[in-house]
């Protein structure tokens, strides 16, 4: 009996023992909480930040580097502060700052172990003013990153901007970590994954200070990081600078694109921003200032803004009619109200030629007629529905009513009609050619986008076909564009159809509806003008699309300049003298340069009447205008002054 007592007693010290022992065994070998606690007091695990690619211009040149910055970080457990004031003015905050952070630094006793932000993007000059004060505050250390500097200020939409990564997009994915940068918008978030680069790590030993003693085990588990990939853009910075000056006190974008590669030269958004207001601690302020500019200057406009073509997609509808067979060169109609005016033909009857080089709104309302009517049984609400779906299916083999696949986020698709708006507005079977006839001449329920009018132009300059507009040429120096970007689109249209037309955009330029001033005396300018009719009830908007020269072309593009009427006299005379600054390396028409310059067709700005309450000194507060020069209403366009024409610049084409 006592034998088994004695047993039992043995026994329960023994399992007693052997419960430590696992115990033990667990929180030493199995589980490394106290481990990785112990390593916090004795070692540091520093994120070393890669350097963000670079972007140059075609030529080389810089178009947006990097620049240190530092954050200084709190580990609310290890934070030491005796004077709470003196520390404030040595960071350069209030103590509101101070006590906002914290709190949100000790939120939960979780927290308290862990690192964060209490400053962030420091500049050098700011950093080395309280660099050798942090060790005298415990818990406080800096980290190292870079961030976007520019040069020169442009490209700002086209460009993008990076900034902290939301919690949304943490979600997910495996590489960010909260407080990151990453691209937001334009090249920047198109092309972060190969910007980005790789983040290494660095393990310090530190002592109770929190003051770096040096590399732990001579840096054996440090992994270095790895900067991202440089892109070579396809912009041509001398170009940009000079498009951007013609287009200062405008609304409205310019796109140029080299037509045998699809390589974007310029891109214009007016009006723009530096692009030097969305980096570093003002990024906040400045950003909330730029959304309310009453003139959207963050407004992407050459791939966002959606308008009516006008009378340069009279260019689409001669291609066709010309493939559907429904006309030929020769073919004529009287320029007579039909039921629209022809504006500038000097005579009663013309050829395709001839409406194309003086834009003839009669003879396009025919051959719209025709292509609709094709197919023609008698019975025009059977006819017109199909017709309508066949010139839909030629018309979007030209990129429009489809998102091009631009290298940057949020391009629009524009809208080409087809028998479903028709039939939502009017009931099926209940519609013919007379319901959209003004879809003829580029107006009615035909809505593009600037980046699709650009590449019309480098369409017509190769005759049938384009690659994707694309703003990287190279990724790496030795590298290439992304593969779409290297595939040819073919139009529905035979390349034999092109002659007459380009033809007609010759003369357009020469003798047509473009205004003699915007001719260039040594380059064979191909083009087309139009007049987009304004919904807002303003000025109608000037267009204008061409290439140069006429055989094998170097540069097509379009302009489009908002409130400035008829395209032969304000988007004309613009494009022409980028042609002739692209072809020519510089511009022999220094006046009519100076002219445009000089040109103010900003609209004044509508701000919300409720904005408009009189502040505490009694005025009214102005719409702020960052970044980019205010509209000058003393230099209002002077009147243009045709010597051997009759038509006014107000008139339409």
């Amino acid at each position: 009996m006592k034998d088994s007592r004695r047993f039992v007693i043995q026994g329960i010290f023994i399992l007693v023992g052997i419960v430590y022992l696992v115990r033990l065994f667990y929180l030493q070998v199995v589980d490394d909480n106290y481990k990785s606690q112990a390593d916090d007091n004795a070692i540091r695990r520093v994120i070393v930040y890669p350097h963000r690619g670079q972007i140059l211009d075609r030529n080389g040149k810089l178009i947006v580097i990097n620049e240190s910055v530092y954050d200084i970080s709190v580990i609310p457990k290890k934070a030491k502060i005796d004077d709470t004031l003196s520390f404030c003015n040595t960071m350069g905050v209030t103590r509101q700052y101070f006590d906002s952070v914290m709190t949100i630094a000790t939120r939960s006793k979780y927290a308290r172990g862990r690192p964060t932000v209490f400053l962030k993007q420091l500049s050098v000059n700011e950093f080395a003013h309280i660099q050798d004060r942090l060790i005298n505050y415990p818990g406080f250390f800096y980290t190292s990153r870079a961030v976007r500097k520019y040069p020169q200020p442009t490209l700002a939409n086209a460009l993008g901007y990076i900034g902290e990564i939301s919690e949304k997009r943490l979600e997910n994915q495996n590489y960010y970590r909260q407080g990151d940068y990453i691209g937001i918008s334009g090249v920047e978030s198109y092309y972060e994954e190969q910007l980005r680069g790789q983040r290494g790590v660095r393990y310090v030993m530190v002592n109770v200070n929190g003051v770096e003693k040096g590399a732990f085990k001579e840096g054996t588990f440090d992994t270095s990081a790895v900067a991202g990939e440089n892109l070579i853009s396809s912009i041509d910075l001398d170009l940009q600078r000079y498009a951007d000056s013609l287009m200062t006190n405008k609304i409205g974008s310019i796109v140029a694109i080299e037509p045998s590669t699809g390589e974007i030269l310029t891109m214009v958004s007016a009006p723009s921003y530096d692009p030097n207001l969305l980096v570093g601690r003002l990024f906040g302020k400045n950003f909330s200032e730029l959304q309310k500019n009453p003139y959207l200057p963050m407004y992407n406009r050459p791939i966002q803004a959606v308008y009516r073509p006008g009378s340069i997609f009279k260019l689409v509808q001669s291609l066709v009619a010309l493939e559907e067979g429904v006309i030929d060169p020769q073919s004529q109609f009287a320029c007579i109200k039909v039921p629209m005016k022809c504006h500038s033909h000097p005579s009663g009857h013309n050829d395709l030629h001839n409406a194309i080089e003086w834009s003839c709104n009669p003879y396009f309302y025919n051959v719209y007629r025709r292509i609709i009517y094709a197919q023609s049984s008698g019975n025009n609400w059977r006819d017109a529905p199909i017709g309508l779906m066949e010139w839909n299916k030629h018309v979007k083999t030209f990129g429009f009513g489809t998102r091009l696949d631009v290298d940057m986020p949020n391009v629009k698709r524009g809208f080409i009609p087809d028998t479903a708006i028709y039939n939502r507005s009017y009931g099926k079977s209940r519609w013919q050619f007379s319901n959209f006839y003004s879809v003829s001449i580029g107006e009615g329920e035909l809505n593009v986008v600037p980046i699709q009018m650009a590449n019309l132009a480098a369409i017509m300059a190769n005759r049938g076909y384009y690659y994707t507009p694309h703003l990287i040429k190279r990724i790496g120096k030795n590298g290439t564009p992304l593969p779409q970007y290297q595939e040819k689109h073919h139009t529905s249209i035979k390349p034999e159809h092109f002659q007459t037309v380009v033809d007609g955009m010759e003369d357009a330029v020469k003798r047509g509806t473009v205004w003699s001033k915007a001719r260039i005396p040594d380059i064979v300018m191909c083009g087309k003008t139009g007049t987009s009719q304004n919904k807002k009830g303003e000025k109608d908007h000037s267009v204008f699309v061409a290439f140069a020269p006429k055989d094998n072309p170097k540069i097509a593009l379009a302009v489009y300049v908002e409130n400035a009427g008829f395209g032969g006299f304000a988007a004309a005379p613009i494009a022409s003298l980028i042609v002739e600054k692209y072809l020519k390396g510089h511009v022999d028409r220094t006046l009519l340069e100076k002219d445009f310059k000089l040109r103010n067709y900003m609209p004044k700005p509508k701000v919300d009447p409720k904005a408009l309450k009189k502040d505490s000194t009694g005025s009214k507060p102005k719409p702020a205008l960052p970044g980019f020069p205010k509209p000058d209403t003393s230099k209002q366009t002077k009147p243009i002054i045709v010597s051997n024409r009759t038509k006014s610049p107000t008139e339409k084409n």
